[in-house]
Protein backbone atom coordinates (compact mmCIF):
# COMPACT_ATOMS: atom_id res chain seq x y z
CA UNK A 1 0.00 0.00 0.00
CA UNK A 2 2.84 2.33 0.70
CA UNK A 3 4.05 1.89 -3.00
CA UNK A 4 0.72 2.21 -4.42
CA UNK A 5 0.48 5.45 -2.60
CA UNK A 6 3.81 6.96 -2.53
CA UNK A 7 3.22 8.93 -6.11
CA UNK A 8 0.12 10.93 -4.35
CA UNK A 9 2.72 11.62 -1.58
CA UNK A 10 0.42 9.63 0.95
CA UNK A 11 2.86 8.09 3.35
CA UNK A 12 1.40 4.90 4.64
CA UNK A 13 2.59 3.18 8.09
CA UNK A 14 1.31 1.70 11.22
CA UNK A 15 1.36 1.24 15.15
CA UNK A 16 1.29 -2.05 16.82
CA UNK A 17 0.89 -2.23 19.67
CA UNK A 18 1.45 -4.96 22.52
CA UNK A 19 -0.47 -5.58 25.19
CA UNK A 20 -1.68 -1.80 26.85
CA UNK A 21 -3.24 -1.69 30.30
CA UNK A 22 -6.67 -0.59 28.91
CA UNK A 23 -10.30 -0.59 30.98
CA UNK A 24 -10.47 -3.74 28.66
CA UNK A 25 -8.03 -5.77 30.82
CA UNK A 26 -9.33 -4.28 34.21
CA UNK A 27 -12.59 -6.00 33.42
CA UNK A 28 -11.52 -9.45 31.33
CA UNK A 29 -8.30 -10.49 32.47
CA UNK A 30 -7.20 -11.99 35.46
CA UNK A 31 -4.82 -10.50 38.08
CA UNK A 32 -3.14 -14.29 37.47
CA UNK A 33 -3.08 -13.62 33.38
CA UNK A 34 -1.77 -10.23 33.69
CA UNK A 35 1.16 -11.53 35.84
CA UNK A 36 2.11 -14.05 33.36
CA UNK A 37 1.74 -11.77 30.69
CA UNK A 38 3.72 -8.64 32.54
CA UNK A 39 6.60 -11.66 33.11
CA UNK A 40 7.23 -12.34 29.18
CA UNK A 41 8.16 -8.82 28.91
CA UNK A 42 10.92 -7.42 29.01
CA UNK A 43 10.73 -3.97 30.41
CA UNK A 44 8.27 -6.21 32.87
CA UNK A 45 5.59 -3.85 32.96
CA UNK A 46 2.48 -3.48 30.96
CA UNK A 47 2.59 -0.74 28.49
CA UNK A 48 -0.39 2.43 29.32
CA UNK A 49 -2.46 4.43 26.46
CA UNK A 50 -0.56 7.70 27.20
CA UNK A 51 2.81 5.70 26.32
CA UNK A 52 1.07 5.16 22.65
CA UNK A 53 0.65 8.65 22.01
CA UNK A 54 4.11 9.48 20.98
CA UNK A 55 4.25 6.71 17.76
CA UNK A 56 1.14 8.11 16.67
CA UNK A 57 1.90 11.97 16.87
CA UNK A 58 5.51 11.08 15.58
CA UNK A 59 4.02 9.37 12.27
CA UNK A 60 1.71 12.35 12.23
CA UNK A 61 4.55 14.90 12.00
CA UNK A 62 5.74 15.50 8.42
CA UNK A 63 8.54 17.79 10.19
CA UNK A 64 9.79 14.21 12.42
CA UNK A 65 8.80 11.22 9.71
CA UNK A 66 8.24 12.74 6.49
CA UNK A 67 10.75 10.41 4.73
CA UNK A 68 9.42 7.05 6.65
CA UNK A 69 6.98 4.98 4.82
CA UNK A 70 6.18 1.58 4.60
CA UNK A 71 6.81 0.85 8.26
CA UNK A 72 5.34 -0.44 11.29
CA UNK A 73 6.76 0.68 14.94
CA UNK A 74 6.55 -1.92 17.75
CA UNK A 75 5.06 -0.18 20.54
CA UNK A 76 5.13 -3.59 22.98
CA UNK A 77 7.91 -2.86 26.00
CA UNK A 78 10.11 -5.21 23.91
CA UNK A 79 7.58 -8.25 24.01
CA UNK A 80 8.47 -9.18 20.18
CA UNK A 81 12.24 -8.67 20.27
CA UNK A 82 14.47 -10.82 17.85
Amino acid sequence: MAKEYADDKIRVNAVALGVIYTPFHQRHSTPQALEAITKGLPLGRLGTAEECVGAYLFLASEAMSGYITGQTIDVNGGQHMP
